[in-house]
């Protein structure tokens, strides 16, 4: 996440609603200040949630609303990228195996420091950056190509499509009516696509061809920031990026 984030576009009442119903027990939140989204998936046996805020006690919010709108306690975490405000309240949920693409567990060991200055650049109270970072919990399982999640009468299959908009981006694929994918910051609707020194703009129109691929012209795709969008806006923002970044 930069620094220069623009909030034009954004409509402050709409960052801070509550979940949002996006399929049957596929839900999401767009959480205020970054209006970073955070998702989840009930089956009849597990609960995977999608990234956990920027803080402890916003993955603590996160947990608690989770568990009373599916009705179990969550079991799998899947971060899309390594940055703070998609990771920092993943220590929360204890117990739950966490994912990640290939390279974020070694990543977030080395670099929690600087994440942590990060955030507080970006307005993140000091004493909750510093424990957020000094209790980051690494993806367990590292994902290399695709791996299907099976939650109980439902799957989730999380694809490594990185690097992209990071060095490590996960798209997570949920199949139902409507298929549903989270994109992670591959996708972003209430600003500028944003690309920071970790970026691989070249390889990023790439990236979101497959996250077509992924989800198919009738997939709903959620933002990592914004509103829901169609394979249609997906596909003008890859348009958008080979134009921005062509030398």
């Amino acid at each position: 996440m930069e620094p220069d984030r623009e909030d034009a576009g954004r409509n402050p009442s709409t960052r801070d609603t509550d979940w949002e119903r996006i399929a049957p027990g596929v839900i999401r939140r767009r959480l205020p200040q970054w209006d970073a989204t955070v998702g989840a998936v009930g089956g009849t046996e597990e609960v995977l949630v999608i990234d956990t805020g920027s803080s402890l006690r916003e993955g603590a919010r996160i947990r608690a609303d989770v568990r009373a709108r599916l009705g179990a306690p969550v079991t799998r975490v899947a971060l899309t990228h390594p940055h703070f405000d998609h990771v920092f309240g993943t220590a929360v949920f204890s117990g739950a195996q966490v994912y990640g693409a290939v390279g974020v567990a070694e990543l977030l060991g080395r670099q929690a420091e600087s994440l942590r200055d990060e955030a507080v650049a970006h307005g993140l109270l000091e004493d909750e950056a510093a424990e957020a970072a000094d209790i980051l919990v690494p993806p367990h399982h590292p994902v290399c190509g695709e791996l299907t999640l099976p939650l109980g009468g439902r799957e989730a299959v999380l694809a490594n499509l990185g690097p992209a908009h990071s060095g490590h981006d996960l798209a997570v694929l949920v199949p139902g009516s409507p298929d549903v994918v989270f994109c992670g910051d591959l996708v972003e609707e209430s600003g500028e696509p944003q690309a920071g020194p970790d970026a691989h703009p070249a390889r990023w129109p790439e990236a979101l061809e497959r996250l077509l691929t992924l989800g198919g012209e009738d997939a709903v795709y959620v933002p990592g920031h914004g509103a829901l969008v169609d394979a249609a806006f997906v596909r003008a923002q890859r348009e958008a990026l080979v134009r921005r970044f062509a030398s």
